[in-house]
């Protein structure tokens, strides 16, 4: 099964499987979270111990004051939660004028943590947040209890901060369970009509996301005995239309050691960019990584990316 991936983007056009131009940095500052979700990939958590140091943000802040047109996305666990985040953030605002956050939206109630619904406001920065659902049932079984009501009231200070207007506010969905997203611009006007008639919310736009098999998604589907079901459904499902726009053609992910990976799922595979000498690139490496044509390192679990409609991290690839 290993390389069928990266055979089916080569039938379609070579140049798939190398890396183009880059457009995004996404830093991945550590797995410590104050939530505990049954679908993340990540396996983040209370007890994370997986955090940058400020010595390998402030080599990301090099190199991103030397090259200020690309966005910044900023994810974590919860990222808000890492000692430094605030001064990293404070260090790139200068030179970028797209910097992402990806907020679980209850980190604002968690003591210590109330200043950042007027900071973000404030600094204008993009947040992408997580709401699998709009429906509590629904999201308290992902996320855990309580968290669909304080998400819910966390959008309400958010909007009140000018988020959903003149601010961006982007709100992530992802399936429930071993199957595919809906068709995204439904969901989105589904998600748009509930979350303001029922709650008087507004938001940008809605990000359907396929549930990566890795992480605590895939110890989930082992143990319910649907793991070769899902992958199969994957590979099923495979649209070549997607593939042009995989997002480890434009996307350099950093990890908390400072090491660089096609994308986050390849973090948490332990499958980092290598050199020629089979050594993993680091931030130091980052000009040398994204290269026009340099070899992108795929396996299986990159079918989540071009199964139906595809998915990245900013939604579905192929509008239909």
């Amino acid at each position: 099964m290993t390389g069928r991936f990266k055979s089916q983007l080569k039938e379609i056009n070579e140049s798939f499987i190398n890396f183009d131009r880059l457009s995004t940095l996404q830093i991945n500052v550590g797995d410590l979270c104050n939530q505990t979700c049954t679908h993340c990939h990540v396996t983040a958590g209370p007890n994370g111990k997986k955090i940058m140091s400020k010595k390998i943000f402030d080599k990301i802040i090099e190199y991103i004051k030397e090259n200020p047109a690309i966005t910044v996305d900023i994810t974590g666990g919860a990222p808000e939660m890492n000692p430094h985040f605030k001064y990293f953030v404070g260090s790139i605002l200068p030179y970028v004028s797209r910097i992402m956050v990806r907020t679980n939206l209850t980190i604002i109630f968690e003591k210590g943590y109330e200043w950042l619904p007027d900071w973000y406001g404030k600094n204008k920065i993009v947040l992408v947040a997580s709401l699998p659902c709009y429906t509590e049932d629904n999201v308290n079984r992902q996320r855990g209890k309580g968290v669909f009501n304080k998400s819910i009231e966390a959008l309400k200070i958010l909007n009140k901060k000018g988020y959903g207007r003149s601010i961006e506010l982007n709100i992530v969905y992802n399936p429930g369970g071993a199957f595919l997203p809906g068709d995204q611009t439904s969901l989105e006007e589904d998600y748009r009509h509930k979350l303001f008639s029922q709650f008087g919310i507004l938001f940008n736009y809605l990000f359907t996301i396929t549930n990566a098999p890795i992480g605590r998604f895939e110890e989930q589907l082992k143990r319910s005995g649907e793991h070769s079901k899902y992958m199969k459904l994957l590979m099923d499902n495979f649209n070549p239309n997607t593939a042009e726009s995989i997002m480890c053609r434009s996307t350099i992910s950093v990890n908390h050691e400072g090491t660089l990976f096609n994308c986050d799922f390849n973090q948490m595979k332990n499958m980092p960019i290598l050199k020629r000498s089979k050594v993993p690139l680091t931030i130091s490496d980052i000009q040398k990584a994204s290269e026009k044509g340099y070899p992108i390192v795929m396996a299986d679990h990159c079918y989540v990316c071009t199964a139906g409609a595809g998915s990245c991290c900013t939604g579905a690839l192929d509008a239909g």
